[in-house]
């Protein structure tokens, strides 16, 4: 079931590709993550961090090179993406298959220790909103005081006209900066389902892989998630980017 670092490599730079299709400014809002991290994380010689939804380690990747020292769990719930991740960033983070917010996950991390952050980017939004809340109280829980949880997804304003500004404003970006003459999600994973080196892995996904909730929580605005985060336990929440409706949110845990 191991896959080649070869392939791996090749299905992990089209996965690439493919997602700065759809994060706007992906790798800028990886280094806003990564700046908050190494900040929460500053005088800490070997921090925790937990990469929630991690796919094939693109975040864990980015986390381990800017902060070599620190310990990485990377979770998703995919084998065909975390097996690619095992292979191509064997050695950024430590990966474990289990759906978030589903019964025993936590436990399935195996942590000797509270993290001292939790990141997440595009995710979190497949968790319908009592899921959403459920989550963020286990992980104001389970982070360390003085701990944050990191999140970079999409964030829709609160009112439609000013939601459909906000997508045209991030879809004209990613345009400009030739983003979207890449393949789209669909063909990524058909074209990767057609590859007999992974045929192992996505038999596994169809017997094993768990649906996200159905509604998701896409239509929450940052004021929604702040009312959820401090409901949950966390004490301060702020954005501190965005570009059209991609943004990070931090919480900070007191």
């Amino acid at each position: 079931m191991d896959v080649s670092r070869g392939t791996a490599g090749t299905w992990v730079e089209r996965w690439e590709r493919q997602q700065r299709r759809y994060a706007v400014d992906r790798e800028e809002r990886f280094t806003v993550i990564s700046d908050v991290v190494e900040h929460v994380c500053a005088g800490r010689d070997r921090p925790l961090l937990l990469d929630l939804g991690c796919g094939p380690g693109s975040l864990s990747a980015r986390l381990a090179h800017r902060l070599p020292g620190a310990e990485i769990v990377a979770v998703d719930m995919d084998p065909v993406l975390l097996g690619l991740g095992r292979s191509h960033h064997a050695n950024a983070a430590r990966y474990v298959e289990a759906k978030i917010g589903a019964d025993g996950w936590v436990e399935a991390l195996e942590l000797r220790r509270d993290p001292d952050v939790v990141v997440s980017t595009t995710a979190l939004h497949y968790l319908s909103a009592p899921a959403l809340l459920r989550t963020y109280r286990v992980l104001a829980a389970l982070l360390r005081p003085g701990g944050a949880l990191v999140n970079g997804d999409h964030f829709p304003p609160d009112e439609q006209s000013c939601a459909e500004l906000t997508v045209r404003v991030g879809r004209l970006r990613a345009e400009r900066a030739g983003d979207h003459g890449h393949e789209d999600w669909e063909s990524w994973w058909r074209e990767a389902a057609a590859d007999p080196e992974l045929a192992d892995l996505f038999e596994r996904r169809e017997r094993s892989r768990p649906s996200p909730d159905e509604d998701g929580n896409r239509d929450l605005s940052v004021r929604h998630h702040t009312e959820l985060l401090l409901r949950a336990g966390f004490h301060h929440v702020t954005p501190v980017w965005q570009v059209g409706d991609s943004g990070v949110l931090v919480a900070l845990k007191d």
